[in-house]
Parts: structure tokens; sequence; C-alpha cells
């Protein structure tokens, strides 16, 4: 280790970054060490004690980082954050602060992975330490078999992603071409230009989502794969790390840690399946259902159309008042039918949720139609 005398010479800037990294492990220590004497379950109060040692690690590596540049570490104290967070934990128990600490521990992993000499290990550990805290009073922990059912009750009406995806895009192309195709019909053209009009919108919109999802899971698979790939490079370097992460997770979730130790060893036994493992546990992913950039792309664009069409069709056999009131009155239908289906996601009652968007939808017509009106009267005088 560099004494004062012969240390490098570091900038101002370059000496508070590490002097910034040292005090959030003062605090990382902290935040779990009073995390614990809150904590009464002693499994629970046992993980925090261990995630503050990983943090006095990582607290002593800046320490020894700070002297190499020939600058005295100091006692630095925890910050008031931090005590107050530590205040709330002891008076209304750890759970309740744990999305604070969450959010601290993932701002740590952004900061390290934007800083070479903290290294992967560090980051690793901050993003393993957020997961873990997500973990711990997740519903379904410690044999809560009301909280699994439940739990997996909403895996199987979410994982038809597809089905959500299509009625929120008929409901997309149901308010933006009634909106579109009322606003134009209060200028009182002739029928042939509101269907054009109609007609360019649905394509407009419906290519404009189509690309937009296109590029949006595109963008959301590469970054899942980038993650997987990081998370197999890990794995391959220092296995029993990895295991002890998982380990630790399992643990969080309630299983004693005899079991967690011995499935984890199990688990990591095999690497292929410890690798869709740690994806789930760690990263939140399934690596079997990552998506089709050019499967969200149709069935966004051929959703948006077909809400978009139900308002246009009553134009192709009249231009009347009739077909007005048509118009309308198929696309509040639609739209209070897509309100009802959109209730199965959100758990509201179907007939609330379906009176919402139809309302809604209602609001946006009368404005574009007033507007349509004015252009009209204005463009005629």
């Amino acid at each position: 280790m560099a004494t004062p005398g012969d240390a490098p010479k570091a900038s101002r800037s370059e000496i508070k970054r590490i002097r910034e990294n040292y005090q959030g492990e003062i605090d990382g220590v902290e935040i779990y060490l009073l995390l614990a004497a809150a904590e009464p379950n002693p499994e629970r109060k046992q993980i925090f004690l261990e995630l503050s040692k990983t943090e006095e690690r990582h607290l002593a590596r800046w320490a020894d980082k700070l002297r190499d540049l020939g600058v005295d570490p100091g006692d630095a104290k925890p910050s008031a954050r931090v005590r107050m967070i530590g205040f709330l934990a002891k008076r209304f128990g750890a759970r309740a602060v744990l999305p604070m600490v969450s959010a601290m521990e993932s701002t740590g992993f952004d900061n390290y992975m934007a800083q070479a000499d903290a290294g992967p290990d560090m980051a690793r550990d901050e993003r393993q330490h957020a997961r873990t805290l997500s973990t711990m009073y997740a519903p379904g922990s410690e044999g809560d078999i009301a909280g699994i059912a439940k739990r997996e009750s909403w895996h199987r009406v979410d994982s038809g992603g597809s089905l959500r995806a299509a009625i929120f895009g008929i409901s997309d192309g149901l308010l933006s071409n009634l909106s579109l195709v009322i606003g134009v019909a209060g200028a009182n053209p002739d029928g042939s230009f509101i269907i054009l009009t109609g007609i360019a919108g649905l394509l407009a919109g419906a290519f404009s989502m189509g690309a937009g999802e296109w590029v949006s899971v595109t963008s959301q698979r590469e970054l899942f794969e980038r993650q997987i790939e990081l998370e197999r490079e890990e794995l391959e370097s220092d296995p029993e790390q990895e295991r002890q992460e998982l380990a630790l997770i399992y643990r969080a979730k309630g299983l004693p840690r005899a079991d967690a130790e011995a499935l984890s060893t199990r688990i990591i036994a095999n690497r292929g399946v410890a690798l869709e493992t740690l994806a789930r546990e760690e990263l939140g992913l399934n690596p079997d259902a990552l998506g089709s950039p050019w499967g969200a792309a149709l069935s966004s664009f051929f959703a948006f159309a077909v809400g978009a069409i139900i308002p246009v069709i009553p134009w192709f056999f009249g231009d009347t008042t009739p077909y007005l009131i048509a118009s309308v009155v198929m696309g509040l239908a639609g739209m209070f039918a897509v309100g009802a289906a959109v209730s199965l996601f959100t758990g509201r009652n179907a007939i609330f949720a379906g009176t919402r968007q139809m309302l809604i939808g209602a609001g946006a017509a009368a404005i574009t139609y007033t507007i349509g009106s004015m252009i009209g009267v204005n463009t005629g005088g």
C-alpha cells in the first residue's frame, strides 16, 4: 500500500468519487445492521447480517483506494437518510422500508457498472442484494400457500401477454380513429373524404404501433440477451459465488438454510439448468419467453387496425346523420367492450371499467367533433 509521500496524484473529482463510494458503503453497512436489529425473524435477521458483511468488504476496498491516494478515509458516519430509514424500520418493521433500501441497492448497481475500478463483482453484489430484498417479503414466501396460489393465478393471467397487447391495441385504434373520423365529420365534408381519412388514420396508426412495438421488443430482447450472457459469464468464471447468491435468494423466500444450500448446489451442478434458474431468480427473466419482435409488431398492427376500422364501417353505406350516429354508437360500444376486457387484468368491475372507457371515448369524440364543426364553418364562411 502506498504511503502519503509516494501516493499517485489524483484529481479532486476522482477523490470525490471514491469518497462518495466510501460513504455509500458506510450507509450500506449501517442500514443492514439496523434492519437486522428491527427484524424479529431469525432467518431474515441472519440474511441482513450477511448482506452487511458484503458491504463491509466493499467499504474496506474503497478505504484502501483512498489510502493508496494518500487520503485519510476518516471516521465517516452514516447519512441522515440512513438514520431516518433505521428509525422507520425500528418503528414500523423492516418490511416497511424495504422498497427504499432496494432502490438504494439498484442505484449502487448502476453507479458501479459505470466505474471501471469498482469491477463487475461489486456491481453484481449490489444487484444481488436488490434482488434478495425484493424476494424476502414477496407473497408466497415462508410457505404461504395462499400467497403462492394468488401469485401464480396472476402469472397465468399475465402470461397472456399477446391478449393484453391485442386489447390495448384495439383500444388505441378505436379511440384515435373514432376521434379522427367524428372530428372530420364535424366539418361536414363528402362521405368519401371521411372514409379516406378513416383509412389513412387506420394505416398511419397501425404502422406506427407496429414499428414502435418492433423497436421496443427488439431493444428489450437485446437487453435481456445481454443480461443472460453476462450471467453465463459469471456462472463460468465463479460458480461458487453464483451458488451462494442463489442460496441467499432461496433463504430470502423462506427456505431453511440447509435446504437452500442443498438446492442451490444441485442446481449449479447442471450448467444449463443453473443458467435458466439464475435468469429467473436473479434477473426475473424467462429465457423461453423473450418474445418475437415481428410477432409483436404484427399483433399490434392488426389489433390497432381492428379497432380503427369499427367507426369507419358505417360510412361505407352513407354519409347522412344516421350513419354518423351509427359510427358513434359502434365506436362507443367497442370502447365499452375494450374497457370490460381490460378489467380482466386490472381486477376492476367490468361494468365500471367499460363505462369509464366509453365516457373517455365519448369525451374525445365530442371535443374533436366540436373542433371539426368550427373549422368547417370557418372554412365555409
